[in-house]
């Protein structure tokens, strides 16, 4: 069977990607980062769309699965479903979240944003706006480079900004997996409260991170950084 060109602009990207895969690529091989935006040089998201053939038994390895690999690579391991037949490659419809769930996600969840840590009806600092809480859908990698989409909550803020990013578990686990022993006891102890508590010496570092050039010169000058202004 023919397949269709991958350079076929009527076609997703997805599959485009796909059969740039089979076509160009070719099972076993390597391809850069460089090379995939080269062949997609009018899709500005074209990495998403490479990763969402995971979602349809594609494997494509990074760095992380494969260590022969460098950081700027990838591996076309194998071909999964041929997401450009017709009727094949179509996202799964996302389920409603019904009312028992989302309490359900609140309590565990602290009734707190999993992102930024703010409560419902709490004033963002520096504003007069107050937070709102609701359910995200939150897409997560984990090992092998599968993507899994998972509950959480989120104030409004967050979740649009939060809306095209996915979260690494892989990387996570490796941070872990490299702390020493009083670094992996410090944060057992911040995941344990589920909370981390902040020197004033961080908060002050956290508001001079927040002020213009022109401020910060002054705060040099405190710190006798500066002879004047």
């Amino acid at each position: 069977m023919t397949l269709p060109s991958w350079e076929d602009k009527k076609l997703g990207t997805m599959k485009r990607a796909a059969l740039w895969l089979v076509t160009v690529v070719g099972e076993g091989n390597v391809f850069t980062k460089g090379e995939l935006r080269a062949a997609f040089p009018e899709t500005s998201q074209i990495d998403r769309r490479m990763r969402d053939l995971r979602d349809h038994g594609w494997r494509i390895s990074t760095n992380r699965e494969d260590i022969d690999l460098e950081p700027h690579q990838q591996r076309f391991v194998s071909q999964g479903e041929p997401v450009w037949e017709p009727g094949k490659g179509r996202s799964k419809s996302a389920a409603a979240i019904t009312a028992t769930q989302r309490r359900e996600i609140f309590a565990r969840d602290g009734h707190i944003c999993r992102s930024c840590g703010i409560s419902a009806g709490q004033m963002y600092p520096g504003t007069y706006e107050a937070a709102q809480l609701d359910i995200a859908r939150r897409s997560v990698r984990g090992p092998g480079g599968a993507a899994d989409v998972q509950l959480v909550t989120e104030c409004n803020r967050c979740r649009v900004g939060g809306r095209e990013l996915t979260a690494d578990l892989t990387a996570v686990l490796d941070a872990v997996r490299r702390l020493g022993p009083m670094e992996r006891k410090l944060l057992a102890g911040w995941v344990e409260k589920d909370r981390r508590e902040f020197s004033e010496l961080e908060q002050t570092w956290a508001g001079y991170r927040t002020l213009p050039e022109e401020s910060r010169a002054q705060v040099r000058k405190q710190l006798g950084l500066e002879e004047g202004l």
